[in-house]
C-alpha cells in the first residue's frame, strides 16, 4: 500500500484496505471504468445520471472535474443538468482527496471524474490504486483524442489501466452524415494542425483558455471545435455550411 506522507502506518488511513464486502473473505475490489466519445455524445449527462442512480441506492460519491467548459468547478450537461464538483488541479493527489473524506467521517463508495482526458498519467494511476486498495468504483468520462487525432496522455493511461472501456453510445455525426470521431479545432474557417494540446473553447467565437501554462491565460479569438469523420478530418473539410449555434460543443 502506498502511504501518503505519514512516517508510521495509520489505522485511520483512507487507503487502508476496507473489510470484504462480498462475504467470501477475499478483499473487495472496485472497478475503474472509462466512458469515452467525441464532443456532444452525452458524456457529462451520463456522468450525472450514474451519480443520480447510485445516490438513490444510498451510496455516497464524490464528483471531480478537470477543466469543465463552464470554467467553474462543476459538471455541466448541455441538456441543462449541472452539479457542483471538486476541481482537480495539475498537482492534485486524488488519493488525498479520498483520504480527507474518510478522515472527516464521510464514507465514499464511488468517484465520478469528468473531463478525465485532462488528468495526468500519475493521477490515473492514483484512481486505479483507489479502486484496488479501498474498493472505490471509479467512473471516468472524457474525450479520447485531441484536435490532432492523438490520444490525450490521461486517456491513453485509462485505456491501459481501466477494467472496463465503454464508448458512449449516442452517435455524433459529421456534417456529411458519417459517424464523427475527430474533434477538429477550427480558427477562421480552417482546421488547425498545430498548437497547444489543451485549449478549452466553445463552438462560436469567444474566450479561449490556454491551459498549458501554470495559470490560465485568456484571450479573445475566433476558435471553435467541430466533430468530423476521419475523411473530412484528414481533408480539413468543414462542409458547405457553418454548424448551427449551440451544436458540437466541447464536452
Amino acid at each position: 500500500m502506498t502511504t501518503l506522507g505519514d512516517s508510521d502506518p495509520d489505522p485511520t488511513d483512507a487507503l487502508s484496505p476496507l473489510p470484504s464486502r462480498n462475504g467470501s473473505g477475499a478483499p473487495a475490489r472496485g472497478r475503474l471504468r472509462f466512458c469515452y466519445g467525441p464532443m456532444d455524445c452525452g458524456k457529462s449527462t451520463l456522468a450525472l445520471q450514474i451519480d443520480h442512480n447510485h445516490a438513490r441506492q444510498g451510496r455516497r460519491g464524490m464528483l471531480l472535474v478537470r477543466h469543465d467548459r463552464s470554467g467553474e468547478p462543476r459538471i455541466s450537461s448541455r441538456i441543462g443538468i449541472t452539479r457542483g464538483a471538486t476541481e482537480v488541479g495539475a498537482d492534485t493527489d486524488l488519493r488525498q482527496l479520498a483520504r480527507r473524506e474518510w478522515v472527516a467521517g464521510r464514507h465514499l463508495d464511488y468517484l465520478i471524474v469528468d473531463e478525465a482526458q485532462f488528468l495526468s498519467p500519475v493521477q490515473v494511476e492514483q484512481l486505479a490504486e483507489l479502486a484496488d486498495e479501498v474498493s472505490l468504483d471509479v467512473y471516468c468520462f472524457g474525450i479520447a483524442t485531441d484536435f490532432r487525432g492523438r490520444l490525450f496522455p490521461g486517456a491513453r493511461r485509462l485505456f491501459e489501466l481501466a477494467d472496463e472501456l465503454q464508448p458512449v453510445q449516442v452517435e455524433v455525426l459529421c456534417w456529411c452524415g458519417a459517424p464523427g470521431r475527430f474533434n477538429a479545432r477550427v480558427a477562421d474557417g480552417e482546421v488547425l494542425r498545430e498548437g497547444d494540446t489543451v485549449v478549452v473553447a466553445d463552438t462560436v467565437p469567444g474566450v479561449v483558455e490556454n491551459t498549458s501554462s501554470p495559470h490560465w491565460e485568456t484571450e479573445v479569438a475566433t476558435l471553435r471545435y467541430q466533430v468530423l469523420c476521419r475523411r473530412h478530418f484528414r481533408l480539413g473539410d468543414l462542409g458547405p455550411a457553418a454548424p448551427q449555434h449551440g451544436q458540437l460543443r466541447l464536452t
